[in-house]
């Protein structure tokens, strides 16, 4: 008799335990769906290889100019020394396109071509990326605009082009490769690419605006650009 009352009196407890632990496995919340990436602002870079396709006459943009390369050894009127006449061919490196895709040869980067090495903590790099922005805009069909973000991490990146409205194609560039090949320490870094592959001038004179933008492509790059 004592067993059969131990027994009833312990039957309530083992079923109030055995709800519990089903009914917390029933009643656990969903895990939340991962957050959507946000789409990014830039463009793809599938069209980087091909060259650059000059809109119909009176479109406004920018038109053919004669260009004065520097000789060997001159120093720009910025302070910066120009690549000589001749110029040299961008690095031999494969960087990733922010947006995904096939990664790009930056030698096979058809010019003309600004390329801009930046990173969203340099405030030099932030000040100057909207001329860059109506660069590519204003020289369209006559000059790709580039970017290379270096050693920044992706959101950081990403809202700088959110928030700035930077849309051209930009590149990645973690380990600081094409700063190396270049030997150059300090960013932001600008090369201006001529029709033949052709790095005719590096700028490292600190953050450029419209004007100086219009005044280096004119210089460099034989265009002209409305500032």
């Amino acid at each position: 008799m004592n067993h059969r009352r131990l027994a009833l009196a312990v039957l309530p407890l083992l079923l109030a335990v055995t709800g519990c632990t089903s009914g917390t496995a029933d009643d656990e919340p969903a895990p939340r769906p991962a957050a959507a990436e946000r789409p990014s602002p830039f463009r793809d870079c599938t069209t980087l290889s091909t060259a650059p396709t000059a809109p119909s006459p009176g479109s406004g943009t920018a038109t053919p100019a004669t260009a004065t390369p520097a000789s060997p050894g001159t120093t720009a009127p910025n302070g910066t020394t120009a690549r000589a006449a001749g110029g040299s061919v961008l690095p031999e490196l494969t960087l990733s396109c922010f947006t995904g895709g096939a990664p790009v040869v930056l030698r096979e980067v058809a010019g003309p071509a600004v390329i801009n090495v930046w990173a969203s903590w340099c405030p030099p790099c932030r000040k100057e990326l909207p001329a860059f922005q109506r660069l590519s805009e204003r020289a369209a069909g006559q000059l790709q605009v580039v970017g290379v973000n270096s050693r920044d991490s992706r959101g950081g990146a990403q809202s700088i082009g959110e928030d700035f409205g930077v849309r051209f194609p930009i590149l990645v560039d973690q380990g600081e490769a094409l700063q190396r090949e270049l030997k150059r320490n300090a960013i932001p870094l600008t090369l201006f690419v001529d029709a033949d592959g052709q790095v005719r001038h590096i700028d490292a004179s600190g953050a450029l605006d419209d004007t100086k933008l219009a005044k280096l492509v004119r210089q460099h790059l034989g265009l002209a650009v409305p500032a």
